[in-house]
C-alpha cells in the first residue's frame, strides 16, 4: 500500500555533496503522483433531505440527476447518519464516530468533555489531509460547519477552517445555514460578497456549482491527469427554503392532497421500486402532526405552497448538480469519478407544527399568525422570506420511517445514499441492503485507492479509523453486512443496532439526564431485519435481547467518548467556553471591515447601550450607513439619509421602529450618537444626538430578543451588507463621507434568555 513521507520535510537526500558543484551530484525527489487511473472522488452532501424525498427513492419530488446517477450506479437503503449535520459531516471526512471527533452536536453547544468540545482532533485526519500527499487535489465547496464556533471570524486562526484541514481551495459558508440569495460567503480564508445580487438572479446553489466547475477547469489546465477530491455540500434543503418562483410553480397543486396521502403514495412507489421490503408498514402519524383532512382550507393552502417551495428547492438543486455531472461527462471524467450522494440527516421538523415564513420569529419566540403568513404566500421562496415547511411534510419526506432529525429512530438517521462509479462498479441500477454508517465512507475510499491509513499526519499520531470499507458490496448484492454493531446518541436520544436488531431510548429534547431517570428509561426494541420501518416494539417479547443491546450500547458509549450523557439544551449553550478575547463593554469599529459574526459582535440586545460615530461630512452632505447589524428579518441600522440622522430597529420582520433627527447633520467634523435606554424586557426609548445636542427620540416598544439573523449577516461599519435592515435604502448603501470610527458602549446590564439562545443555535444545524 502507498505510504507518503515528504522528503523535503524529512531532510532526505540521495545525491552527493562535494566541496564544489562539479564534485557534487544533485538530487530531486520524484514528484508524488497518484497511481495511474485513480478515480476522482466527489462527495455530494445534501442537507435535511429525508429518505422519502428523491424520486429515485420513491419520493414525490423530481430529481432527474440523482435518478440518472442511481440508474447507472447503486442505491443503498440501509445507510445511516448521526441525526444531525456537523456530527455526520465529521464522520464522512474522518471515518470516526462523531463523539470520537468531539462532535457530539453542533459546535455552538460544545461542552468541556472529550466527545463534546467541538474541536475535531488533529489525530483524526480528514480524507483531504490523506489524499493530497498522495497526489490528489482537494477542494471544499459549500457548507462547512466543522469549525469551533469561536473561530468562525476574520480574527480567528485558520487551523480548523477547510484549508487548515487539507483542502487546497474553499468556497462556501462556515456556519450551519445561510441566505440562499445573499449568502455569508468565504473564499479560501477571507469573506467576500456574492458575485451578483438577488435582483440579478443570484442563487447560492448555482454559484457553488459554477465555482466547482471553475476549480476543476483550473486543475485541468495545468495537470489534466491529476485526480481530485471534491467535498461539495449544498445549503439545500436546509431552511430557508429559497428557490425562484418558477421552480416552485412546477409543483402547483401536487401537494393539495396533503401529507397523509403523499406518505401513503410514497411507500407504494418504494415497494414497487424495491427500495423497501414488500412487507414494510407505515408507522402511525406522529402525535405532533395534524390530520390533513381536518385542517381548514386556508391552512391547507399555505402548507401546500410551503411544500411546493421545498420541492422546487430540491429540484432546482438537482438541476444545478446536473450541470456539474454534465461537465464531468464532457471532460471525460464522469465514468472514473467515484460519486457519493448523501444527506446529512433526516428531514427537519424545525418548522414546527404550522411552518414558518420568517423562521427568525420562531427562534425569537415571536409567534407567527396564519393571517400574517398567508399575506406572504406569493413571496414564499423569495429573498424576503425565511421559510420552513410544517412537520407534517417532514414526516412525509422521511417515509417510511418515524420521527425526524435530531432523533435516533430511523427518520433521523436513515438517509438516501447513491454510489456512482461506472469504471469501478459493474452493477447498474440495483439496490443494496448492507448495513452502513457515515463512518464507512472514508475507509471505503482508502480501500479503493489502495492507500494505507497513515500513522502520522502533520506530526500527529493518528487514532484508528472506526469505519469499515463497504467496497465488497459494489458487485455482490448478497454479501452479508460487515458492520454488525453501531451506536447512536443525540442529546441523550439513544439507539444501538446489532446484527439485525435495534434498540431505541427516546429522550425529550432539552431535558437534563439524571441517574434516577436513566434507570426509568423505557427502551424500545425492533427486529429491523423483519420490521424495516420500526413499526413493532417487541421489547416485552424479547427482554433478553433488549438487555443484551442495552449493555452493548453502554460498552460502545465508553469506547467512543459518548459519556457523560447530556440531554440539556439551553444550559449547554450558556455553558462557559474558550473565547478569543476577554469580556468588554466597549467595541470600536472602522469602516469597510468584513461583517462581524453576531456571536462576537457587540451584543446590544436587551440592555441600555450607545452607538457613537465620529465622522467628517463633506460639503453638500453625505448619505449612507454608519453601523448596521442584521437584515430584513431583524436588526438595526444607524445611518444618514437626506441629511437627516436615522436609527431603525427592525423587529423580526414585523415592523420597523424609526427615529429621525429633527434637524440636518452639519458639514465638517461631527459626532453622531444613538442611545438606547432600556425601560423593560426587550423594550426601551431611543435618542439621537448630533454634536451633543439632542436631535430626536422615540419609543421602541419591541426589540429583537435573541438573534438578528439566522443566516449569519454580521455587523457592518460604513455599509449594510447582504439583505438590508430597512426598506429605506438598498444595500450596501455605503457612507459617502468619512468615518473615523464607530464606538459601541454596552456597559448596560445584560439579561440573558438562555432558552431563546438555544432555539437560535439549533436553527443553524
Amino acid at each position: 500500500m502507498a505510504k507518503f513521507i515528504d522528503p523535503y520535510s524529512s531532510g532526505e537526500f540521495h545525491g552527493r555533496i562535494g566541496r564544489t558543484y562539479r564534485e557534487s551530484v544533485p538530487w530531486w525527489p520524484e514528484p508524488v503522483l497518484a497511481k495511474e487511473g485513480s478515480p476522482n472522488i466527489l462527495y455530494i452532501v445534501l442537507d435535511d433531505v429525508g429518505f422519502g424525498s428523491l424520486s429515485c427513492y420513491g419520493g414525490p419530488i423530481d430529481t432527474p440527476t440523482f435518478d440518472r446517477l442511481a440508474a447507472n450506479g447503486l442505491r443503498y437503503n440501509n445507510f445511516h447518519t448521526t441525526a444531525l449535520c456537523s456530527p455526520t459531516r465529521s464522520c464522512l471526512l474522518t471515518g470516526r464516530n462523531h463523539h470520537s471527533n468531539a462532535m457530539a452536536g453542533i459546535t455552538e453547544i460544545a461542552t468541556g468533555f472529550p466527545g463534546y468540545n467541538g474541536h475535531i482532533p488533529l489525530t483524526n485526519a480528514f480524507l483531504s489531509e490523506i489524499l493530497t500527499p498522495n497526489g490528489y487535489s482537494a477542494y471544499a465547496v459549500g457548507k462547512w460547519h466543522l469549525t469551533p464556533d469561536e473561530e468562525t471570524n476574520m480574527a480567528s486562526p485558520r487551523t480548523r477552517w477547510p484549508m487548515g484541514r487539507g483542502f487546497e481551495r474553499f468556497y462556501g459558508f462556515l456556519g450551519g445555514e445561510t441566505h440562499q440569495y445573499d449568502p455569508d460567503l468565504v473564499y479560501d480564508n477571507h469573506e467576500i460578497d456574492p458575485p451578483k445580487t438577488p435582483e440579478e438572479g443570484y442563487h447560492l446553489t448555482e454559484d457553488l456549482v459554477d465555482k466547482t466547475i471553475d476549480f476543476i477547469k483550473d486543475l485541468k489546465a495545468v495537470t489534466p491527469d491529476k485526480p481530485f477530491f471534491i467535498y461539495f455540500c449544498t445549503g439545500a434543503c436546509h431552511a430557508p427554503h429559497h428557490v425562484p418562483k418558477e421552480w416552485a410553480d412546477q409543483y402547483k397543486g401536487l401537494f393539495d392532497k396533503g401529507w397523509d396521502k403523499v406518505r401513503e403514495e410514497t411507500l407504494e412507489r418504494q415497494k414497487k421500486m424495491g427500495i423497501v421490503p414488500l412487507n414494510t408498514e407505515l408507522p402511525p402519524r406522529e402525535p405532533e402532526v395534524q390530520e390533513w383532512d381536518g385542517l381548514p382550507d386556508n391552512e391547507k393552502k399555505l402548507y401546500a405552497r410551503m411544500m411546493e417551495v421545498f420541492a422546487g428547492f430540491l429540484s432546482h438543486t438537482d438541476h444545478h448538480i446536473g450541470r456539474l455531472i454534465d461537465f464531468l461527462e464532457e471532460t471525460g471524467d464522469l465514468d472514473n469519478t467515484l460519486i457519493f450522494v448523501i444527506s446529512d440527516n433526516g428531514a427537519s421538523a424545525e418548522g414546527g407544527q404550522f411552518g414558518s415564513v420568517n423562521e427568525n420569529r420562531f427562534f425569537n419566540m415571536v409567534p407567527e399568525s396564519l393571517e400574517d403568513n398567508l399575506k406572504m404566500l406569493d413571496e414564499l421562496g423569495g429573498p424576503r422570506t425565511y421559510n420552513h415547511y410544517p412537520m407534517g411534510w417532514t414526516m412525509a419526506m422521511n417515509t417510511p420511517f418515524k420521527r425526524w432529525k435530531r432523533e435516533t429512530h430511523n427518520g433521523g438517521i436513515s438517509d438516501p445514499f447513491i454510489v456512482h462509479w461506472p469504471k469501478g462498479i459493474k452493477s447498474k441500477g440495483e439496490v443494496r441492503s448492507q448495513y452502513l454508517h457515515a463512518i464507512d465512507v472514508m475507509p471505503t475510499v482508502l480501500d479503493i485507492l489502495n492507500i494505507e491509513h497513515p500513522i502520522v499526519v502533520k506530526g500527529y499520531v493518528q487514532k484508528p479509523i472506526e469505519g469499515v470499507s463497504f467496497g465488497y458490496s459494489f458487485d455482490y448484492e448478497e454479501a452479508p453486512s460487515v458492520r454488525k454493531t453501531q451506536y447512536y446518541e443525540m442529546f441523550s436520544y439513544r439507539a444501538i443496532y446489532h446484527d439485525g436488531w435495534k434498540a431505541v431510548a427516546p429522550w425529550p429534547f432539552g431535558k437534563e439526564v439524571t441517574e434516577e431517570e436513566l434507570s426509568r428509561v423505557k427502551w424500545e426494541l425492533y427486529h429491523v431485519d423483519e420490521d424495516f420501518s420500526e413499526c413493532h416494539d417487541v421489547a416485552d417479547r424479547h427482554p433478553e435481547k433488549l438487555q443484551e443491546l442495552i449493555e452493548t450500547w453502554w460498552m460502545e458509549a465508553g469506547k467512543y467518548h459518548v459519556l457523560p450523557l447530556d440531554g440539556r439544551g439551553q444550559e449547554r449553550l450558556a455553558e462557559p467556553r474558550p473565547v478569543m478575547v476577554k469580556d468588554r463593554t466597549k467595541y470600536t469599529y472602522y469602516p469597510g471591515i468584513s461583517p462581524v459574526p453576531e456571536r462576537v459582535a457587540a451584543d446590544v440586545k436587551n440592555r441600555s447601550h450607545s452607538i457613537t460615530a465620529h465622522v467628517n461630512i463633506p460639503k453638500g452632505g453625505a448619505d449612507g450607513v454608519l453601523l448596521a447589524h442584521g437584515s430584513v428579518f431583524g436588526g438595526y441600522s444607524f445611518y444618514i439619509k437626506d441629511r437627516k440622522l436615522h436609527y431603525v430597529h427592525n423587529y423580526v420582520g414585523i415592523t420597523e421602529y424609526r427615529i429621525s433627527s429633527e434637524f440636518d447633520v452639519p458639514e465638517g467634523e461631527a459626532t453622531l450618537r444613538f442611545e438606547f435606554k432600556k425601560t423593560g424586557d426587550h423594550q426601551g426609548k431611543g435618542i439621537l444626538f448630533i454634536n451633543g445636542k439632542k436631535a430626536g427620540e422615540g419609543e421602541i416598544p419591541h426589540t429583537v430578543p435573541i438573534a438578528y439573523n439566522l443566516a449569519g449577516e454580521g455587523l457592518c461599519c460604513g455599509y449594510d451588507g447582504g439583505v438590508p435592515v430597512t426598506d429605506d435604502y438598498k444595500s450596501p448603501f455605503k457612507f459617502t463621507g468619512k468615518i473615523k470610527k464607530v464606538t459601541v458602549d454596552i456597559s448596560g446590564e445584560k439579561k440573558r434568555d438562555t432558552e431563546l439562545e438555544t432555539r437560535m443555535a439549533f436553527a443553524r444545524e
